[in-house]
């Protein structure tokens, strides 16, 4: 084992995974390294708690990890992000599960982990750390090894929302937006060391705002940027469509913004949509998808679906296929419902585990076959796409253009990183693949 020296260990979304690179930074830093597990003095373990699944998948991790170390007196165990935040019964759970842990820390003290660890190497254990006040995650300029070439960058916390379904908001709390002076330095200074494509997370980018400074204001500042990127927008509530439709359509003209929108649909039935505590309904929603469509035709739409909330009926199910079919997403990420603690929902009706799973491949069929001909419009395109890394099979490379598409190349000769042009010469759902026309 080396001294001063850490392992993460991260699970869930594109917040957890920059809350890590946030204890990386700050522990590289004060001098420590990161290692592999074996061999590294301090494991932080970043916990999700959105999924029943995932947290199954944490709880065998962890219990694996106290059998590793228990008796390991070197070994110091941290457990960070959402699972132990979501009840103060699962902070219980945690503890139960390992009791050899050092540390469990606050979604809002990652920027203390410095001091932390001091703690913690004074012989102390078993030590819980709250925060008493938001921080703001994005002034914490991020430092990337060499060839990186993806930067995440948190422009808030928490959301407005009271989803019935979700327990996420416990931990990561009410609104809290970061200063848009802080976001842009954080993206300049990153940019600077050769990142090439920006993700802006949060739990719900769209309802970003810092006196008077809206979503599509922060953006225009981004873009202005004198550096050439692909900036990634995360997810949108679909009410935003509804209340704020100029702000995307002034968002996806510049050419630096990938056309690409995550909208959580979650339901097709209205009904289940009330139950579920989402503030729209598919009527209000539809128009703008459609106008969206019309101006940007190549925007690629995401949305997620809930297979089997309580009570869904096998006709509010039929209409979640229905809608798929209309919107003809290009993504679509399907949830077989689980309840999570706390929520109003796990204390409604559960649907039969067996029905929510028949429902979960029935929609991924409808999916699947609307993909058949969805990127046919791509064939013959020309233009540039950014190349992002390997591919799949020896000699090919993966790349993405300005709708965030699948591409794939051929015996690419050039760096990770470079904007190339290409023509696209096959289409197989929702890959393209391409050859190289020139090069910048």
């Amino acid at each position: 084992m080396k001294k001063k020296s850490f392992y993460i260990e991260t699970y869930g979304c594109a917040s957890n995974k920059a809350d890590s690179y946030i204890l990386s930074e700050i522990l590289r830093r004060e001098n420590y390294e990161r290692e592999d597990i074996e061999h590294a003095q301090f494991i932080i373990i970043n916990t999700c708690a959105v999924k029943q699944q995932t947290e199954n998948k944490i709880k065998r991790r962890l219990k694996e990890l106290h059998e590793t170390y228990k008796d390991n007196n070197e070994k110091k165990i941290i457990i960070a992000g959402c699972l132990p935040r979501i009840t103060p019964a699962y902070l219980k759970l945690v503890k139960n599960i390992i009791p050899s842990y050092s540390a469990i820390i606050d979604l809002d003290n990652i920027n203390e982990i410095n001091l932390i660890i001091q703690e913690i190497e004074k012989g102390n254990r078993n030590l819980v750390f709250d925060s008493y006040e938001f921080i703001d995650k994005a002034e914490i300029l991020i430092n990337h090894p060499s060839g990186k070439l993806t930067g995440i960058i948190p422009i808030s916390e928490g959301c407005l929302g009271a989803c019935t379904y979700c327990c996420v908001k416990f931990a990561r709390g009410k609104l809290n937006c970061y200063k848009p002076e802080n976001i842009l330095a954080n993206i300049k200074h990153q940019l600077e060391q050769g990142i090439k494509q920006i993700y802006l997370t949060s739990q719900d980018c769209s309802i970003y705002e810092y006196m008077g400074i809206q979503l599509e204001d922060l953006i225009k500042r981004i873009v202005k940027l004198k550096y050439k990127f692909f900036l990634r927008i995360g997810m949108i509530n679909p009410l935003f469509l509804v209340e704020h439709l100029n702000q995307l359509l002034s968002i996806y003209h510049s050419k630096k913004v990938y056309q690409f929108l995550h909208i959580p649909i979650q339901s097709g039935s209205e009904r289940v949509l009330k139950t579920m505590n989402r503030p729209y309904s598919l009527h209000q929603i539809k128009k703008p998808i459609k106008i969206l469509r019309e101006t940007f035709p190549s925007l690629t739409i995401s949305t997620d679906i809930i297979c089997g909330f309580p009570g869904e009926t096998e006709d509010d199910f039929y209409e979640s296929i229905e809608f798929i079919k209309w919107l003809k997403p290009e993504i679509l990420n399907i949830s077989k419902f689980t309840p999570r603690p706390g929520t109003k929902a796990k204390e409604m009706d559960q649907v039969n585990s067996k029905i929510i799973k028949d429902r979960s491949i029935r929609i991924s069929k409808v999916f699947r076959e609307s993909l058949g001909d969805i990127n046919e419009k791509w064939k013959e395109w020309r233009g540039e796409i950014l190349v992002l890394h390997e591919g799949s099979i020896p000699g090919q490379v993966f790349g993405r253009n300005f709708a965030y598409k699948n591409i794939f190349l051929e015996d690419f000769k050039g760096n990770f990183g470079d904007f190339v042009k290409i023509k696209i010469e096959k289409v197989d759902g929702f890959n393209l693949f391409g050859k190289i026309i020139d090069r910048n």
